[in-house]
């Protein structure tokens, strides 16, 4: 840690100004610091929406094409697990 003693007329101003951004004097001259001697933070090498990054990765399958009746699945759910909790509870796995 590093203890730096501002000038009188420097601090002033800095507690005027962090007064005026509603933040402490020691928070604002921190964020003055990190901003003048930081390096900026990376950016990301292709512009796009989080969509357009994950467009090879996301996407919708045609299971009809692997198993036949497939394309029903998201059909009658409510039903298919009553029959398939009543065929459990007859064949004692319930």
């Amino acid at each position: 840690m590093v203890t730096i003693i501002l000038p009188p007329e420097l601090e002033e101003v800095v507690s005027i100004q962090a007064a005026q951004q509603g933040t402490t004097p020691e928070l604002f001259a921190l964020a003055k610091l990190r901003g003048a001697v930081m390096p900026p933070p990376p950016q990301a090498d292709a512009p796009g929406s989080m969509a357009d990054f994950l467009a090879d990765f996301i996407g919708s399958v045609n299971s009809s094409e692997a198993v036949s009746g497939a394309s029903d699945l998201s059909k009658n759910t409510g039903r298919k697990f009553k029959e398939l909790m009543a065929k459990k509870h007859r064949d004692g796995k319930l």
